[in-house]
């Protein structure tokens, strides 16, 4: 049974990205001009800062050193994460992307947009944005009816946290008010 390169090198960098408590999704080598790239691609259930990635970066490149996993012409690495529009295609995918906008294409109905809720082995609660001042509806989807599925970048969406925040500041600004008129009658 043949491997290909990227096989190799993911059942040789696994081990080291688990260890720093990353999930590996994907490695790919390509060929850009007279050199090559190996692309590492990692995650985690809280993502990846800088530091996480850094850390990664180092000791697969000193992993990558020790071996003769890239053969003997030069290569660059480059570690990253998996980007704002990322498809999913694991369960954890799909669980890191709770609250998210996703673009569905499904096996029997087509094409939907909607937010995941709640992911659990058997399928995906989503909502399904209103159209026109329509409420969203609910709708349940079996995984094995996901052929495809892609994150979409929102720029507009009101963070849930944004309304606590609204409630938060309303409220300052009033304390402030009352304060000032207890300050101003003493």
């Amino acid at each position: 049974m043949s491997t290909t390169q990227s096989e190799r090198l993911r059942e040789l960098l696994e081990p080291l990205v688990s260890s720093q408590g990353l999930d590996l999704e994907e490695v790919a080598v390509d060929s850009v001009g007279r050199k090559r790239v190996l692309r590492v691609v990692v995650d985690s259930d809280s993502g990846a800062d800088l530091d996480q990635i850094a850390d990664v970066s180092r000791a697969l490149s000193a992993k990558l050193d020790e071996t003769d996993a890239m053969g003997a012409g030069e290569y660059t690495l480059e570690v990253g994460t998996p980007g704002a529009e990322r498809e999913l295609t694991e369960h954890r995918h799909y669980v890191r992307a709770t609250d998210r906008l996703v673009k569905f294409q499904l096996a029997e109905s087509g094409e939907l947009i909607a937010r995941i809720i709640e992911v659990d082995d058997d399928g995906i609660d989503v909502e399904v944005p209103g159209v026109k001042g329509r409420k969203p509806t609910a709708k349940r989807l079996a995984l094995a009816d996901v052929v495809k599925a892609r994150v979409q970048v929102e720029f507009n969406r009101k963070n849930k946290n944004d309304d606590v925040q609204d409630v938060q500041d309303v409220q300052d600004v009033q304390d402030t008010e009352d304060n000032e008129e207890n300050a101003e009658e003493a």
